[in-house]
Order: C-alpha cells, then sequence, then structure tokens
C-alpha cells in the first residue's frame, strides 16, 4: 500500500507540473497512466519524403484526446522538423516480427534506398535530343554524365554499372548495421525490402534510360544483379575481417572491374581505392553509433546543406593521408 501510495502520488505531480509532455518523451522518462487510458500509435498514412509529419502520425487516447494534441503540437512546434521527426519515430517502432514491422520497414528502407541510389546518380542528356546518339564506352556501356565526388575525385565512369556497384556499397553499409537489429527475422524484413527496391528502380532505368522495352531482357538482367549482389554482401564481410587489404581488393574488383588502367588509359591510382576503405570504415563506425528509426535523418543532407554520413569528409582524406 504504502508503495501505491508514492507511485499516485507521483503520477498527480508529474501532471500538475509545469514541465510539458514532449520534454518527457525526448528524455525517454515513462509517462505512467492508468491501464485504460494507454496512448496508442497508429500510422494514418505511408512514409513519404519526410519521416515523420503531423498528418502521418497520430496519437490517440479515448480518455485524454486534448493533451495528446498538445503534445504533438509542443514537440513539433518547439524543435526543427527533423530532431522532432526523431523523437517521434522512435515511439512507432513497431515491435519485431509483427505484421506492422512490414509496412513500416518498407517506407523506411525506401528512403534508405533513394539515398543510397542518390550517391552516383547519372543522367543521360541526349534522350531529350531528338536524333542524338548515346555515346558509348569501349565495353559497350551507355555512357551517362554525372556528379559528385564519385565521378569528380574517383573518376569513375557515370553508367549504370557504375552506378549499381556504388548503390550496392552503400546498401552493404546500411545491412551491416542492420544486423543489429533485434532480431534475425528483422534483418530478413528489412534486407528484402532493401533489395526489393533496387530491382524495381534498377528495372525502371533499364526501361527508360537505356531502351531495354524486352521483360525477358530486363529479368535477366535483373537476376544477374542479384548474384553480383550476394557476391558483394560476402566480398566485403570478408574485407571487413580480414583487413583493409582485402576490402581494398573486393572495392577494385567492383567499381573499376579489376582493371589496371584509368578511363584514360593511366596507370590505376590506389590511393583512390584507398579513399573508398576509408570511406567504408568511417560510415560503418558512425552508422553503429545512430539509432536504427534515425538511419534516414543522419545518411542523407541534412538542413542547412550539412552532408549527412554518405558524404565525402575531411576526415576521410585524412585517414588515407595518415593524418588520423
Amino acid at each position: 500500500m504504502p508503495s501505491k501510495g508514492l507511485n499516485l502520488t507521483w503520477v498527480r505531480a508529474l501532471r500538475k507540473s509545469e514541465c510539458p509532455q514532449s520534454q518527457v518523451y525526448a528524455l525517454n522518462l515513462p509517462v505512467i497512466s492508468p491501464p485504460s487510458h494507454r496512448r496508442s500509435l497508429y500510422i494514418s498514412a505511408p512514409f513519404t519524403s519526410q519521416p515523420v509529419s503531423p498528418s502521418l502520425v497520430s496519437l490517440r487516447s479515448p480518455a485524454h484526446p486534448n493533451r495528446n494534441a498538445r503534445l504533438v503540437q509542443q514537440t513539433l512546434g518547439s524543435v526543427p522538423n527533423w530532431r522532432a521527426s526523431s523523437r517521434l519515430s522512435r515511439a512507432i517502432m513497431p515491435r519485431p516480427g509483427t505484421a506492422a514491422e512490414t509496412y513500416v520497414a518498407y517506407g523506411m528502407t525506401q528512403k534508405l534506398f533513394e539515398v543510397c541510389s542518390s550517391q552516383a546518380d547519372y543522367s543521360i542528356p541526349q534522350l531529350s535530343q531528338k536524333g542524338a546518339q548515346v555515346p558509348k564506352t569501349e565495353a559497350g556501356e551507355d555512357l551517362g554524365v554525372g556528379e559528385g565526388w564519385w565521378y569528380e575525385d574517383l573518376g569513375l565512369v557515370p553508367t549504370f554499372s557504375t552506378w549499381s556497384q556504388v548503390t550496392f556499397l552503400h546498401m552493404y553499409l546500411l545491412t551491416v548495421r542492420l544486423r543489429a537489429l533485434p532480431s534475425h527475422e528483422s534483418l530478413q524484413t528489412y534486407s528484402r525490402h532493401l533489395i526489393d527496391h533496387f530491382s524495381h528502380n534498377a528495372e525502371h532505368r533499364m526501361d527508360v534510360l537505356h531502351g531495354l522495352t524486352s521483360r525477358a531482357i530486363r529479368n535477366k538482367f535483373l537476376k544477374d544483379l542479384f548474384i553480383q549482389w550476394r557476391g558483394v554482401l560476402a566480398a566485403y564481410d570478408e574485407g571487413l575481417v580480414k583487413g583493409d587489404a582485402v576490402l581494398g581488393a573486393a572495392v577494385w574488383r567492383n567499381l573499376w572491374k579489376a582493371s589496371h588502367t584509368g578511363p584514360q588509359g593511366e596507370d590505376m591510382d590506389w590511393t583512390k581505392v584507398a579513399r573508398v576503405v576509408a570511406y567504408m570504415r568511417r560510415v560503418i563506425s558512425e552508422l553503429s553509433q545512430i539509432n536504427e528509426a534515425d538511419l534516414i535523418l543522419h545518411i542523407g543532407s541534412r538542413p542547412g546543406g550539412k552532408p549527412g554520413i554518405f558524404g565525402y569528409s575531411e576526415l576521410d582524406k585524412q585517414l588515407v593521408d595518415g593524418k588520423r
């Protein structure tokens, strides 16, 4: 009885305090309510460009609807949207193995894949020019136009194969982090959705950018890409375990196709391979410090133009130059 009286006194004091409920949630402190007053979270729409917004997440309590409305308003109104999204995203992560996890995993992996895909994105301007011929590489691949350090600093050729391998690399980095999910079943769910998003996007590129209108041909290429993905997992896993030399060899085989010369016929610059290895090590280290519900908020560009984790930084250069 004394314990019960103490708990009730604490609850009354909490409800009468001037501390807003948003601060309690931000500090991950428990909000004790009678069983009939438990809050329930539900997703009213699938994930779109923002991880969480007032139109996507609703807080509902039959006994205290106004209090929950104030909670959302206080949380979203007192901090920038991306920070509010971070607080609420932790609350809507479903339990592993539930049906809700499948829907949440689909939306989250879609946004994660979009960031992976954008790292080495490319375009083919000739498609909008009537009668223009798309240039080809020596291997017969369609040559596009790309921006970013993967093309400008590393000298990779903006083709479909380069895009797929750079995207695979970032998908692998996310997979390493997702292996820390609470259950193996959760890892399988997220991994399956991630490769599904890649397959849909790759097939769309084949059709729109490269004129592969035959579904049978596209399916053949998709099967080959899936085999490559399995090989990427094995090769990069071996590199993480055995050291940077083995990891660098895997990067060289996948990104540079085991070529000893550059795109202009020059000798291979192995410093570029070392830069990718340092980048991978740094990204894996930073991803390990982030909650899985907040991955979307940190891997891509942040508000104010600040680069996210998936962005080449000065630290990567220092690691290669031996200054760190």
